[in-house]
């Protein structure tokens, strides 16, 4: 199993742990929970929450199923406009135990993440396709390579040539693999030969357009892996950069797929700014990332969405959002957190500060993970 794949594990396994039963119509009870055999005089157990009336019809599972859906969505539409609009009454109600409600912030968050997957496996995203530098790349690997299987062949041959008695067949059999690797070898030069004709005289010797971003990529890439005093890491991860188009589509899909380790990354920093508030835990800074978060993937989405119906109209959003981001947040914590306006400004200024690290931490872990490093 790859990174990848163990984040989308991750991912899923947080998704259904999630994952809310629907409670479905209890109907007329029995006087006598089913399931723990406590005493239960209303509609439901006092002692484990479920119906004393148990279904058993097909009919009824439908009804369970819109009931679960219907609830679902009421509560959605109560949650929405308050992450929007007040995201610090909705912070601040739900850590206080309004809970029925709203949806939970754990459980809008993975299904934003979810609805992000789901809008983008319908947009066709453009294949990555290995320009001239990648293929002068994989090139020059599988001339390594092939060099390196015809020297081994070549020791074999003189390893066997030095015995006095070498086993029957056995030289016939190393010098037919030595005319292989080296006619391997040979085609391996030939291919790089035609890949370095291929430049034009105004291009660069790789191809990619000077000035471009993936030109600076693959220089800044080349000078650390030529560099002696970078260590076998940084040389694996610049060997891996030398395809530019290629290394940034795996970075995209690694930060979807690992989005969920913003909350662990951010919950210390928010800590930090309520040292002395000993009512405050970190659940309630759990709450405040995750619904934090939440707005920020919804608004992205929108932005995005924007950008691909109307070029004017995205830019528009974007320049919008520039100013909603920091007001959200700042609003988001004066009403969770029932600050004074001056409490609130300078935790706001840390707290942006703090946003920098926890966003430079998380982009070293998705090229971490996603370079496979």
């Amino acid at each position: 199993m790859s990174m990848e794949d163990a984040g989308a594990a991750v991912s899923a396994g947080l998704v259904a742990a999630t994952l809310e039963r629907p409670s479905g119509s209890a109907g007329e009870h029995q006087g006598t929970c089913s399931d723990c055999g406590a005493h239960a005089p209303g509609k439901f157990c006092a002692e484990c929450g479920q119906p004393t009336h148990v279904h058993r019809t097909l009919l009824h599972l439908g009804e369970e199923l819109l009931h679960g859906v219907m609830h679902f969505d009421a509560r959605i539409w109560r949650t929405l406009p308050l992450l929007a609009l007040n995201p610090g009454r909705l912070t601040r109600e739900w850590v206080q135990g309004a809970r029925t409600r709203y949806v939970s912030p754990l459980a809008l968050f993975l299904f934003t993440i979810f609805v992000t997957f789901f809008i983008l496996s319908f947009v066709r995203m453009p294949e990555p396709v290995m320009s001239l530098a990648g293929r002068q790349a994989a090139a020059e690997v599988a001339l390594d390579e092939a060099a390196a299987e015809a020297e081994q062949a070549r020791q074999r041959v003189v390893a066997l040539e030095s015995e006095a008695t070498p086993e029957p067949g056995a030289l016939a059999e190393a010098r037919a693999a030595l005319q292989e690797a080296a006619a391997e070898r040979d085609e391996r030069v030939a291919d790089l030969e035609r890949l370095t004709a291929a430049a034009g005289p105004d291009q660069r010797g790789d191809g990619l357009v000077p000035g471009s971003w993936q030109a600076g990529l693959k220089d800044w890439a080349a000078g650390i892996y030529q560099s002696e005093n970078a260590g076998p890491t940084a040389k694996k991860m610049a060997r891996k950069l030398q395809n530019p188009d290629l290394a940034v589509y795996k970075l995209q899909q690694t930060l979807y797929k690992f989005a969920f380790l913003l909350v662990p990354l951010s919950i210390p920093f928010m800590a930090v700014l309520f040292l002395h508030r000993r009512r405050v835990s970190l659940y309630d800074h759990g709450v405040f990332v995750l619904y934090s978060l939440t707005f920020m993937a919804l608004l992205g989405l929108l932005v995005s969405g924007l950008l691909m119906i109307n070029g004017w109209l995205g830019g528009l959003a974007w320049m919008a959002s520039c100013f909603l981001v920091p007001a959200h947040i700042f609003a988001q914590l004066k009403g969770a957190y029932s600050l004074s306006w001056f409490s609130a400004l300078w935790r706001f200024v840390f707290l942006v500060l703090f946003c920098n690290i926890v966003l430079g931490l998380f982009l070293w872990a998705v090229i971490w993970l996603g370079l496979g490093v």
